[in-house]
């Protein structure tokens, strides 16, 4: 046993991956316009780009799911035939994927013994497995129980079973797509305590980011591609956050969006004594008061878990109220079912856009008015306008600048970033009087961030909209919010003014202090 165990924590063979003069083109995209990019053994070699600049699919084919339809791939000088990820994973290349590749009702043991022989032929052998996890674990700081279901871990524990896949099957080349994308600040601490020390020892990382300020912490070496090409390619040492954002959008970039003050009117949303259960049956949120104007936007500030999403689903008629209130516009809605409330003028944007914003199997226009298509100007009494529908889909795409071939395109073949302005597009084009927007930026570029933030700015400019904003982004709650509330165990510690707290302030508030009637913090 002790000596099976030190073969998965040696290094393998990779020493240096070089590609080519790479070319893929999908119907209608040219994904990948003659990429060169390499990665030499104990390096973090970072691919910068922007939503839908071909990050995922170059590294695709690195991994053997896509085929370059020109272009070579060499490893350790040798030409690689990468006809399959069986192919990548034998020359000791892994990938761990966006979203992650993983069965929820079976364990982490299980997980990492899918597809692999047992070692006693036709007898599990996940004991076998589990001692091999714990090596792993152990060697790399990656935690996790082999006998946990996959459904009972965080996200960052899942990720971590991901990299124990990998690296179970001896890969030294590790591809990480988008790896920060669905965990907190936490989470992604630890997670890059993890690779600069899998760096010391020699394995090599290609780390697909559009967050720069990760990127300039990991990385030796950075590539920008924007629109299927190689803008740059340099060391590190020699960018800013600002270089690299002019690199990836093609112009200047602000990442401080303007604030214009708005004169406030009446209460739009109010909350009085909200209670109501988590998934696990115990109370997520705690007798919450909070109040919006019409004009201004409210950001919760929290560590994630602290009844944020139940606080959003109860608003918006997804999770029922136990106790207490909702009103909106003066009217009580607690409880309603969330067709009636959209009808009276609630609109949300989904923390999971995936799960709970959008239907991938629909196209884009089918997307776009998924929640007004039996009314006008998109129906006439039974039957759907068909012309009104195409009409209004093509001016939203062009408004939004959703970036698709057509409005017939399949919704899963577009980005994270333009999914995110599809589903703006539809939630602000009904003009809502209140809107829940859901961690709005998560997983987003800087320019689609800027974008988004714009919208939202703009909404409440303009339009007079209440906005509850909920992100895990500190720098997002405090650019964008007119007042911050701050949530910790399902209670509301305090609100305060953006201009008159600062992030220490606010992080000793999510932590648990108590804030006075004044403003100021409760020491006692």
């Amino acid at each position: 046993m002790k000596k099976e165990l030190s073969k998965i924590t040696n290094l393998s063979k990779v020493e240096k991956v070089e590609m080519r003069g790479i070319i893929k083109q999908f119907p209608g995209v040219l994904a990948n316009d003659r990429i060169d990019f390499d990665v030499h053994r104990g390096e973090v070699h970072t691919l910068l780009g922007e939503n839908g600049a071909g990050k995922s699919t170059l590294m695709k084919i690195l991994y053997g799911i896509y085929r370059q339809d020109k272009g070579e791939i060499y490893v350790n000088g040798k030409l690689a035939n990468l006809r399959s990820p069986l192919d990548a994973i034998r020359l000791g290349i892994g990938m761990v994927h966006q979203h992650f590749m993983l069965v929820p009702t079976l364990t982490v043991a299980e997980n990492v013994a899918l597809g692999l022989p047992s070692s006693r032929k036709y007898l599990l052998d996940l004991d076998v497995v589990s001692e091999r996890i714990k090596e792993l674990a152990k060697v790399h700081g990656l935690h996790v129980d082999p006998k946990a279901k996959i459904w009972q871990l965080s996200v960052g524990e899942q990720q971590r079973v991901e990299i124990i896949k990998i690296l179970y099957r001896g890969a030294s080349l590790l591809i990480l797509d988008e790896p920060t994308a669905v965990l907190t600040p936490q989470e992604v601490e630890e997670l890059f305590q993890v690779l600069r020390s899998m760096i010391n020892r020699g394995y090599s990382i290609v780390f697909i980011s559009h967050k720069l300020h990760e990127v300039l912490s990991l990385s030796d070496r950075v590539t920008i591609l924007r629109d299927g090409k190689v803008v740059k390619s340099l060391p590190i040492a020699e960018v800013t956050k600002e270089k690299l954002a002019r690199f990836m959008v093609g112009r200047e970039v602000l990442f401080q969006v303007e604030h214009p003050s708005v004169e406030l009117g009446k209460v739009s949303l109010a909350l009085e004594g909200i209670w109501a259960q988590g998934d696990d049956d115990l109370p997520a949120l705690r007798g919450i008061d909070l109040e919006i104007h019409s004009g201004e936007i409210l950001g919760i500030a929290g560590v994630s878990g602290n009844g944020q999403k139940e606080l959003a689903e109860v608003i918006a008629g997804l999770r029922e109220s136990t106790q207490g209130k909702v009103f909106i516009k003066g009217t009580e809605v607690t409880n309603w079912p969330p067709s009636r409330l959209l009808e009276y003028g609630l609109s949300s944007i989904p923390e999971e856009r995936m799960r709970d914003g959008t239907i991938q199997k629909f196209t884009v226009e089918e997307n776009l008015i998924l929640k007004d298509h039996l009314h006008t100007p998109y129906a006439d009494g039974i039957f759907m306008n068909f012309k009104n529908i195409a009409r209004e889909s093509e001016r939203l795409i062009s408004d939004f600048d959703i970036r698709t071939p057509s409005r017939h395109t399949s919704l899963k073949s577009l980005s994270g970033g333009n999914i995110q302005k599809l589903i703006l597009a539809r939630e602000l084009s009904r003009k809502p009087g209140v809107l829940i927007a859901s961690q709005p930026t998560r997983g987003l570029d800087v320019s689609a961030t800027e974008y988004v933030h714009r919208q939202l700015i703009e909404q409440r400019t303009k339009l007079k909209t209440a906005t509850l904003l909920i992100s895990d982004d500190l720098d997002e709650i405090l650019s964008l919010s007119d007042r911050i509330a701050v949530i910790y165990e399902g209670k509301i510690m305090g609100v305060v003014k953006r201009n008159e707290v600062s992030i220490g302030e606010l992080g000793m508030m999510m932590g648990g202090e108590k804030c006075q009637g004044d403003g100021s913090l409760d020491t006692n």
